[in-house]
């Protein structure tokens, strides 16, 4: 019996070092990609908040099973007459049968509610057309008295950067949407397939030519979120950069003055 408990403890002690180790290490959380990042970007969207929660969920559940599966198996190794109702038994084949289940069923609630939220588009206050260029992204601001301002997007190439530049992903103009806005986006190709896709802001849908596929987001708080085109669309598709930055309306407003006098 003090044997038995020796080893549950082990097991039990093991899981605290594992969901440690992933609350220290991976939990390294930056508004861009960063060198040796193991975890999520810093997310600016509830339903992204929502995503990387769940993800923690049931990480934190699969450490627990396979804890649990080893212990087992190590029991069953080293124990040549091992406790056969730990292995055997019309009992135990009832519980790991509903165990499964009953884990199956809390995975499976709150993923179909991620799903039907990420799906949804709440009324939009702004709405911004996106198209894929090969290789860069046009951006159109139709919402204001029939007149559409819009601008292409391309990547700064490397000679071009500026200290503390990100390579491959910085963008000569920069998607400027105002905070706590709910924005749907208009996406579609101009050529071939490409994919419009922004990790911390939970976007990635594709731009097909003709047809306008719709996401929405809502940014919380200021900040510049990077994406890349995620189809392979030809030659230079890893040369398609996406920075969305999260301003406050009054800096959006004059953003908009400031393509008006462009246009």
């Amino acid at each position: 019996m003090f044997s038995f408990c020796l080893r549950f403890w082990k097991v039990v002690v093991s899981i605290f070092l594992c969901v440690l180790m992933e609350v220290l290490f991976l939990k390294v959380f930056c508004d861009g990609p960063e060198a040796w990042s193991l975890g999520f970007q810093d997310v600016g969207d509830p339903v992204v908040e929502e995503i990387v929660f769940f993800h923690d969920q049931v990480l934190i559940l699969l450490i627990i099973i396979v804890a649990v599966v080893l212990w087992f198996i190590a029991e069953a190794i080293e124990n040549k007459y091992y406790d056969r109702q730990l292995v055997d038994g019309t009992f135990l084949e009832i519980v790991w049968t509903i165990f499964p289940a009953i884990i199956l069923i809390f995975i499976a609630l709150p993923s179909l509610k991620l799903l039907y939220l990420m799906d949804e588009v709440v009324a939009p206050v702004l709405t911004i057309k996106v198209v894929g260029h090969q290789w860069y992204w046009s951006y159109e601001y139709s919402d204001y008295e029939g007149e559409t301002l819009g601008f292409d997007s391309y990547m700064v190439p490397t000679s071009d950067l500026v200290s503390g530049g990100s390579r491959l992903l910085e963008v000569d103009q920069k998607l400027l949407i105002p905070v706590q806005t709910h924005t749907r986006f208009l996406v579609t190709g101009a050529d071939v397939l490409h994919s419009f896709a922004v990790p911390s802001l939970g976007l990635k849908i594709d731009a097909v030519p003709g047809r306008l596929n719709q996401t929405g987001v809502f940014i919380k708080r200021p900040g510049v979120f990077f994406g890349q085109c995620s189809e392979i669309c030809g030659a230079n598709h890893s040369f398609m950069p996406i920075v969305v930055k999260g301003v406050s309306i009054k800096e959006y407003v004059q953003y908009l003055d400031f393509l008006r006098n462009e246009g």
